[in-house]
């Protein structure tokens, strides 16, 4: 048995489709079926292009159709393989560059090496920088993105950026099911993420709570302290990403020793490497509510995992950008 992809109930306005002439959407081979869904919300057909490998795995790009002229969209992902993803976007662009697009933007639902946005010890990259000058350099206008993990990322860029939020999306689906009806608090995870938290609890009415931890090593946390009134709640921990799951999984057994109902655990990007599927199931988490802005193997498709549709959210902003409507309306709601 898989996990649940949701029917959410459509949150923006009917696209204009007599409106978008001059524009066109393209996708690379990281996330095809996302690219189709917002297509269809557009209502017109995805771009002809060809991504293939040389025989010794180098990124072959071929555009099957004229891009002179038109405002281009390609939407990539860098998700895993991170470095297969990221080159192939890359070659795309020159690819459109090349063909005299007039503008291309970049709509990356996942941005790829997000966590290395500032050095920690000597001596280390700051890839998030490296990653966006890249994109720059290969091609890029503007970028459309969805819950960076860190929002000074944006002015990495010397370009537009729209950075759209999955919480919204997250939250109204929790209200159609009752969460706000329900003795509840919702959790960050961190303190980084307090934002976050705190724009989910004033949409469900609900009090917030922070998990103070420490994290001796990459992808290791400890929690230090629980603060803010969580016990005999039922607790909504919400993160931009779940990647190997010993963090969430492990905030979540300390909420449940330390006096909560029950725990559900949502994000945005379900990274879910190695056995972060598994151990999810096998945890003491309830239910896991995330987006589709990655894709998930059936593998990883577990029961406890419901899975809301990103693509009215990006075909809408994709539509604003094309005709120079505000995008931030869109987040009356949120922050």
């Amino acid at each position: 048995m898989g996990g649940t992809v949701a029917e959410a109930k459509e949150t923006v306005k009917p696209i204009e489709r007599r409106s978008l002439s001059g524009m066109k959407l393209f996708t690379g081979n990281a996330h095809p079926d996302l690219a189709a869904r917002v297509a269809d919300h557009l209502e017109i057909s995805l771009g002809r292009l060809t991504s293939t490998k040389f025989s010794d795995g180098e990124i072959r790009v071929m555009v099957d159709e004229s891009a002179r002229g038109n405002d281009v969209f390609v939407v990539q992902p860098t998700c895993a393989p991170a470095n297969d993803t990221l080159v192939e976007l890359l070659v795309m662009l020159d690819a459109f560059k090349r063909a005299s697009a007039q503008g291309i933007t970049v709509v990356m639902p996942y941005y790829g090496y997000a966590r290395q946005d500032k050095k920690i010890k000597p001596r280390e990259p700051i890839t998030a920088r490296l990653v966006a000058d890249l994109i720059s350099v290969a091609g890029a206008t503007r970028i459309v993105t969805v819950d960076l993990h860190a929002e000074q990322i944006q002015g990495f860029f010397n370009m537009p950026v729209d950075h759209l939020y999955g919480g919204p999306i997250l939250g109204r689906y929790m209200i159609e099911q009752g969460f706000a009806d329900e003795d509840l608090a919702v959790v960050s995870p961190d303190v980084a993420g307090v934002a976050r938290a705190k724009a989910l609890a004033e949409m469900l009415g609900k009090p917030f709570v922070v998990i103070a931890k420490r994290r001796p090593e990459p992808n290791k946390a400890e929690v230090v302290e629980i603060i803010g009134n969580f016990k005999g709640k039922k607790c909504v921990i919400i993160d931009d990403m779940i990647d190997t799951a010993g963090s969430i999984v492990s905030g979540a057994e300390a909420l449940l020793e330390r006096g909560a109902k029950s725990v559900v655990a949502s994000c945005t990007h379900p990274v879910l490497s190695s056995n972060a599927a598994q151990r999810l199931q096998d945890s003491v988490i309830s239910q896991i509510i995330c987006l589709d802005t990655i894709p998930i193997p059936s593998a990883k498709s577990i029961p406890k995992l419901t899975v809301l549709p990103s693509a009215p959210l990006i075909a809408e902003a994709i539509r604003r950008i094309h005709l120079n409507e505000s995008v931030s309306e869109l987040f009356h709601d949120w922050r």
